[in-house]
């Protein structure tokens, strides 16, 4: 009789952990399921077809007797800066400027000195137009708290994040998030090229891009996409989430190509959205961003009723001061919700330099690939790789090569760009042209 007890509690365990062992088993599946539905949510198409090809490659004949785009070149810069901003002009125009003519207007938050304007003017082929920026652009606005911006500037710097206690450089991120395009300076032009001192172009430029960008239905260029600092912005891409969830903007490819989706099942993925730079679904942003020191962009983007909304609500919220959000990535994120993939351009073929990082528009012969670092750095690179650009003359010396990761990640995987490029390699030829 003890025996057949036994036996009957013995299975009466066994069905019961089985039981249990089958409802955990049902359960991880469900879990895994859900992750991997959660994961396939936010993975996009990309294009069938190459949706941002290079405008040219290689050296062109410029039409110097073209119409002209309503465009200037800008710079933002100081009375302080009049060595840099002189290499930078000098620089553009040697490369392309000096065939274009185009105006450029200089921005200053203060009074010019005569000699910055003599000397800029000097080294402009275009219209030099010198302007300043009014209190209500350049200065906290009524709603900043100045006590605690001031303490979260130093925590800011403490934390090591590079000018985050200068107050000037927060005005200078608000300003080129959601005033340049409305200065009374720039408000009859519809294309600008952003320019800052100290950085150099090493490649000839030999078409307009500014027409260019026009005739192929282009809103936003870059040349260089690098990681950002998470530090400086760690609340940004949160907000910016629940605000495109709450009007219900659709994903676009450039938007999921910035998301890192997170692998964790549900529960634990709520938990990740209190992290830093994770939305409410616990995604991470990656960083990826394009870098606002080079713009060709369409003005009209910026002041459309779209982007004035999105930059009214970072702006409500403060964090231009109390945390340090920088135009980049505010910019990077208002094209990922506003813009579609073919209204975003790469200019692979301009070679540009802003210390510490420059962009090389070099591939490797055989792949079509992008140049690993050690292979730049070496002897004899010039052999080695076929040049998207016209005449690229790349020093090592100048800024670091920056690192491909980044940008490989949007053109290659979200806007179909690799491909076209390597396509148009194998027509390379070693053409030249009369005028440079």
């Amino acid at each position: 009789m003890p025996s057949r007890q036994f036996k009957h509690r013995s299975r009466s365990i066994q069905r019961t952990l089985l039981a249990r062992w089958r409802a955990l088993l049902t359960l991880c599946l469900i879990l895994a399921l859900e992750s991997l539905y959660h994961v396939r949510s936010l993975l996009t198409e990309s294009p069938a077809q190459p949706v941002d090809a290079p405008f040219h490659t290689t050296c062109q004949e410029p039409d110097v007797d073209a119409a002209r785009a309503n465009a200037t070149i800008v710079m933002l810069a100081r009375n302080g800066d009049l060595d840099g901003a002189v290499t930078a002009v000098r620089s553009l125009e040697k490369q392309f400027n000096r065939l274009y003519h185009y105006p450029i207007t200089f921005l200053n938050d203060a009074p010019w000195s005569q000699t910055f304007i003599d000397a800029l003017t000097a080294a402009s082929s275009g219209a030099a137009t010198f302007s300043t920026i009014d209190a209500r652009a350049w200065g906290f606005p009524a709603w900043i708290d100045r006590a605690k911006a001031g303490r979260e500037m130093q925590a800011q710097k403490a934390a090591g994040l590079m000018y985050a206690d200068k107050a000037s450089y927060h005005h200078m991120c608000r300003f080129n998030s959601g005033f340049f395009y409305d200065h009374p300076a720039l408000r009859g032009y519809r294309w600008y090229w952003r320019v800052e001192p100290d950085v150099r172009y090493t490649c000839a430029i030999t078409y307009d891009p500014f027409v260019e960008m026009e005739r192929r239905g282009k809103r936003y260029g870059y040349a260089i996409a690098l990681w950002e600092e998470g530090r400086t912005a760690p609340s940004l891409y949160r907000k910016v989430a629940d605000w495109k969830a709450e009007r219900r903007i659709a994903t676009t490819s450039l938007w999921a190509a910035l998301v890192d989706p997170s692998t964790a099942p549900w529960p634990l993925r709520k938990m990740l959205s209190f992290s830093r730079n994770r939305d409410a679904e616990g995604d991470l942003w990656n960083m990826c961003h394009f870098w606002s020191n080079f713009e060709i962009a369409d003005m009209e983007f910026f002041r459309s009723k779209e982007y004035r909304e999105f930059f009214d609500f970072l702006d409500a919220d403060g964090g231009f001061y109390y945390e340090r959000w920088g135009d980049a990535p505010v910019h990077s994120l208002a094209a990922a919700l506003f813009l579609s993939p073919a209204e975003i351009h790469h200019f692979s073929d301009f070679g540009y330099a802003h210390p510490p990082f420059q962009y090389c528009p070099l591939l490797e012969k055989a792949t079509g690939n992008f140049p690993q670092l050690k292979d730049m750095t070496a002897a004899g690179w010039k052999e080695r790789f076929k040049q998207i650009g016209c005449r690229c003359d790349y020093d090592p010396a100048l800024a670091k090569v920056i690192d491909p990761t980044c940008p490989k990640m949007i053109a290659k995987h979200k806007l179909g760009a690799n491909n076209a490029t390597r396509t148009l390699l194998e027509g390379i030829g070693a053409r030249e042209f009369t005028r440079w």
